[in-house]
């Protein structure tokens, strides 16, 4: 009866972290992919349960927190898709990097906050030989942590190439006044 609870919540961890990882690469929606997030934290959060209730309860605190500060912060300004934050204040490049700080912690990407609980439950599971379940987890954050970066790159970059874009249409647009003029006298 115990085997076959731990086999099946290592099914449960196993499913989650990858269902979440691969549901949300190609998500537009902002609470799709906080979703998808969560069912790949839900991973974590099992496995961490199987190892001890203290190391649980310091990933969930984490977790929620992270998770709350995301939500507070899509719920403010009125985030919903990801095309909203590629141009989403363009001026305000610090609230911007926050946001994208608070991306990445939550993916576990390291040395944000939210590597830590990771860390913990890493070294736990390294301590019981538990080194394909580990191996699970670790793919499946890697796939998360890439469409986290890829949001992040993207957004950024976004501006950056659409600043250079107007900037050469102006330029485009002052050497045809030019020439027009140039027409004009000659």
């Amino acid at each position: 009866s115990y085997l076959n609870i731990k086999y099946l919540l290592l099914i449960s961890v196993i499913l989650s972290v990858i269902i979440g990882a691969i549901g949300g690469l190609n998500q537009t929606s902002l609470r799709k992919l906080m979703a998808f997030s969560s069912i790949n934290h839900l991973g974590w959060m099992l496995s961490s349960l199987m190892i001890s209730e203290s190391v649980w309860f310091i990933y969930f605190f984490f977790y929620s927190f992270l998770s709350f500060v995301l939500t507070f912060m899509f719920n403010i300004f009125k985030l919903f898709h990801l095309n909203q934050l590629f141009s989403w204040f363009v001026n305000s490049k610090i609230l911007k990097f926050t946001l994208f700080m608070n991306f990445l912690s939550l993916g576990g990407l390291p040395p944000f906050l939210g590597f830590l609980p990771k860390w913990l439950v890493i070294q736990q599971l390294t301590l019981c030989n538990q080194y394909f379940l580990l191996l699970m987890m670790m793919m499946s954050t890697l796939i998360t942590l890439f469409f986290y970066l890829r949001i992040c790159y993207s957004a950024f970059m976004m501006n950056y190439f659409e600043n250079n874009w107007i900037m050469k249409m102006n330029m485009i647009s002052s050497n045809t006044n030019m020439y027009l003029i140039m027409t004009f006298f000659s």
